[in-house]
């Protein structure tokens, strides 16, 4: 049987490709199945006030992936909960190359 291949997670912050006026939304809820062939739903709220439910499996033609949904890739996760950078724990030198 196929497995289930989750796009988004929760916490994840998108946007809806073809409808700016909904703003930006997060996921707030992940619901998957645990039978086999069920369905792996998300649940996200925008900016416009709305939870919108959306399909969830990359290996469905209906994923919201698919769909238009993207996801805001964050690079650097390493910030501490106040939103401050971590100090840098290595640092490369002249006399470290070559």
């Amino acid at each position: 049987m196929r497995g289930i291949r989750q796009f988004l997670r929760l916490g994840d912050c998108v946007w809806q490709f073809y409808r700016d006026d909904w703003g930006n939304g997060v996921v707030v809820e992940v619901m998957t199945s645990t039978i086999i062939g069920g369905t792996c739903l998300v649940r996200i709220l925008f900016e416009d006030g709305q939870q919108r439910t959306f399909n969830n499996d990359l290996n469905s033609e209906m994923c919201c992936a698919r769909m238009g949904m993207r996801r805001e890739h964050v690079f650097g996760r390493g910030r501490d909960r106040s939103g401050s950078r971590r100090p840098v724990t290595r640092q490369v030198t002249a006399a470290g190359l070559g």
